[in-house]
């Protein structure tokens, strides 16, 4: 069953250890470096557990992200799902607990590609995808390897001792997204790995309090948020990202989803939905995110009475054709639905176009901040320093005459260049616009992989067709 905002809250106090600034967080849901952010994880949970939107997000008692889709109805009432909660956050919290029950999902729709000769992972991945969905967990995952020199692999997680009962591992991996925030993380492996690095080919999920497990904070954009009025995207959607580092954590063994074996250890991303799953919720998501960013290049260009002259015009009417260029990639990689394992796994969205949305996202996403801040001008810089000012007996008056628009208070206006400068200026604004860029992985393996994704066979095909239709002898 679907758990509500404050019992999400209440399991982050599970005694995890979380480190910022050089000091232990003693309590995520209380600091001034997360609170605002878990509370808006929580509202997430109150949208399926009670709200007007229960009924979108949940299906059986469960959210349907952790459905094995069977149809293409089911995917749309997936996407429908994933819509809900990405508006809730304007697209700006990624990593929220959707996206690894859709991966869960993935791994359920396909659980024999975790049996091999060595370790046999299928009922685990079954059970890791049941446990996630029956008690509506939020899982968050760490599956890159940190940058190591030569003779130093110790640095990536691997097991170090066997027990009976399960595996000890040490070491770190990035990026953990969201891992703060959430009840397990799993842990594994997305990039290749050499044939032989069987040390490294594992992959398991615990829980984020487990003894031994850290997690190193980056640099909390929320912690430094004025207040909501000043910063009123960072203050509340810092979804925050943290290394993981694993000192001797033991891992049961029922909890191991591969084991030594680097087919397997790749397979359960590449080999089953899971990955296909993860851009469908991030299309999702970037689709909405485009939508947020236009209306308030909309909103923008009214307040400054610049709505209607040509040039800001079509500035505008681009931004939506980036809009709608999103929303195509999603409906289109639905429409082209392909069967997992003959239907036996359901289906899942087409791969020729969910690879293709994780490029244009990447290039497309700059652009439209690009568009925006061009229309932004010089405003978003010329602000008071806090709300503060218009509250103040003296100054407030001031601030009032001098940055009011026609038709628009100082506050409104203020609210609204605040918020523009939040999602395109500041350093919260610029990790976004880098997390885009690299959200599904560096270019040149999305471009790659691309060539291997479908299509290529029939444009050389078709190119050939017209080569073969014609020759020396054919008339002028």
């Amino acid at each position: 069953m679907t758990r509500s905002g404050q019992e999400y809250l209440a399991s982050l106090d599970d005694g995890r250890e979380v480190w910022l600034d050089g000091e232990r967080v003693k309590d995520v849901t209380r600091h001034a470096a997360f609170r605002n952010t878990a509370a808006s994880m929580a509202r997430l949970y109150d949208l399926s557990h009670d709200s007007e939107h229960s009924e979108a997000l949940t299906s059986g008692g469960v959210h349907r992200a952790f459905a094995v889709p069977r149809s293409y109805e089911d995917l749309v009432a997936r996407r429908t799902a994933y819509k809900v909660w990405a508006e809730s956050s304007f697209g700006f919290l990624g990593r929220t607990p959707d996206c690894m029950a859709g991966g869960a999902a993935g791994f359920a729709a396909l659980p024999g590609l975790f049996t091999t000769d060595s370790f046999d992972g299928a009922a685990n991945a079954l059970a890791y995808h049941a446990r996630l969905a029956e008690g509506d967990l939020y899982a968050a995952f760490t599956i890159t390897n940190p940058r190591s020199g030569e003779g130093e692999d110790d640095l990536v997680v691997r097991a170090v001792a066997e027990k009976d009962g399960g595996i000890v591992v040490r070491g770190a991996k990035m990026i953990g997204t969201g891992a703060v925030f959430a009840d397990e993380v799993l842990v594994g492996t997305i990039e290749p790995l050499a044939p032989g690095d069987v040390e490294h080919a594992l992959s398991f999920s615990v829980p984020v309090g487990a003894p031994g497990l850290k997690l190193v904070s980056r640099t909390s954009y929320e912690a430094q948020a004025r207040s909501v009025l000043d910063n009123p995207l960072s203050s509340r959607f810092d979804e925050n990202d943290a290394l993981l580092v694993c000192e001797d954590v033991f891992v049961p063994w029922e909890r191991v989803l591969t084991y030594r074996d680097v087919e397997s250890t790749a397979a359960m991303w590449w080999g089953t939905p899971a990955y296909l799953n993860f851009v469908h919720q991030a299309a999702t998501r970037f689709w909405t995110k485009l939508e947020f960013l236009t209306g308030l290049a909309i909103l923008l260009t009214r307040s400054n009475n610049t709505y209607q002259l040509p040039a800001v015009t079509q500035s505008v009417g681009r931004l939506l054709a980036m809009v709608a260029q999103a929303k195509a990639f999603v409906l289109a990689a639905e429409a082209s639905f392909e069967q997992v394992d003959g239907g036996r796994g359901g289906v899942m969205p087409g791969q020729e176009i969910s690879f293709a949305q994780r490029i244009m996202a990447g290039e497309l996403y700059p652009r439209a901040v690009q568009e925006i801040k061009l229309l932004a001008g010089g405003g978003v810089i010329q602000l008071p320093a806090s709300a503060q000012d218009l509250l103040h007996p003296q100054l407030g008056p001031v601030v009032e005459k001098y940055l009011r628009a026609p038709g628009v208070t100082a506050e409104g206006r203020i609210k609204l260049l605040k918020l523009v400068w939040d999602a395109l200026g500041s350093e919260f604004a610029g990790r976004h616009e880098q997390y885009e860029r690299f959200y599904h992985g560096a270019p040149y393996v999305c471009l790659t992989m691309q060539t291997s994704a479908g299509g290529a066979d029939n444009c050389e095909q078709l190119a050939q067709a017209c080569l073969d239709g014609y020759g020396p002898g054919a008339g002028q």
